[in-house]
């Protein structure tokens, strides 16, 4: 009777876990249609013209008449997005290569090494990610605008090196010390300094960390809207945030839709690509930095 018990038992958990996975399964594919979908039907705007997206004949457009890459030209030149995928781009990289080369020896030390004041640097990167923007804008926008930063290129890169570096070295304090500390031991026995050790050692074992914060940050910055809104709304130096944003506006007066869902794939195609290559680093980047904080 008891054996027959435990067997019941048994099978009624397993049915209960088949249960629980298939309900997860089907809520995950469900979003997984859904967004393959919307995406889908963004692309397939962004080749057809007005009259076939406001009818609802994408598919029925592109092979009959064949994909409209023309639209894609258009928002490059007339919309003036590829000269504002040029300035996201000189913005982005160029924070996100200052954040790193500030953050990751940061992050080091902290992790590492034993010093007065050590928590307390740790606390305020901490404090400085809980700092809401809304709260800084006004002091910022004051300070930038008497030393005369409002507009340019320095000024928007400082504040998304200012804005980012909490979170990253908080995220790669705790990758750094997932790292063995023998390894530290091994390379100055070996006569490392505690630079060579940082610059060897630690930075090769910590390229799922970077790539991870690197993503996550690029996202941000690549996505902002509200600092570059504040610091570089200026024809010549906006962001691709903004061009689509000053897109929109205009299409009460063009009704260019299909170069409108143009440049949204322009926008959205090198956060998707980056994905795509580097989600399993992402991912082996977050397992890591979370066995020890």
């Amino acid at each position: 009777m008891a054996a027959f018990t435990s067997k019941f038992k048994n099978s009624q958990s397993s049915i209960l876990q088949w249960l629980g996975r298939a309900v997860i399964y089907s809520i995950l594919g469900a979003w997984t249609l859904f967004g393959v979908y919307a995406i889908g039907w963004i692309f397939l705007s962004s080749i057809s013209d007005t009259r076939s997206i406001f009818s609802n004949k994408l598919l029925e457009y592109v092979f009959t008449k064949g994909p409209l890459w023309a639209n894609y030209a258009k928002a490059l030149s007339t919309h003036q997005m590829g000269r504002y995928f040029i300035n996201s781009t000189v913005y982005v990289l160029s924070s996100l290569f200052i954040i790193v080369i500030i953050a990751a020896p940061a992050s080091y030390v902290l992790s590492r090494f034993n010093f007065r004041g050590r928590k307390l640097f740790h606390n305020m990167f901490i404090a400085g990610m809980g700092i809401p923007g809304t709260m800084v804008m006004i002091p910022l926008f004051s300070m930038f605008l008497r030393l005369k930063l409002t507009g340019t290129l320095a000024g928007l890169i400082t504040v998304y090196v200012c804005t980012s570096i909490p979170f990253t070295v908080y995220f790669l304090t705790g990758f750094f010390g997932s790292l063995p500390t023998e390894l530290d031991d091994a390379a100055r026995i070996d006569g490392c300094t505690d630079m060579g050790v940082f610059w060897r050692i630690m930075l090769p074992l910590s390229q799922p960390g970077l790539i991870t914060v690197v993503v996550f940050n690029f996202i941000g910055l690549w996505n902002d809207y509200f600092w570059a809104l504040i610091f570089a709304n200026d024809s010549h130096r906006r962001t691709l945030a903004l061009g689509l944003e000053s897109l929109v506006q205009s299409m009460r007066y063009t009704g260019d839709w299909g170069g409108l869902f143009a440049s949204i794939i322009i926008v959205f195609l090198p956060t998707f690509i980056m994905y795509i290559f580097l989600s399993e680093k992402i991912i082996a980047g977050i397992t890591a930095g979370a066995v020890k904080t």
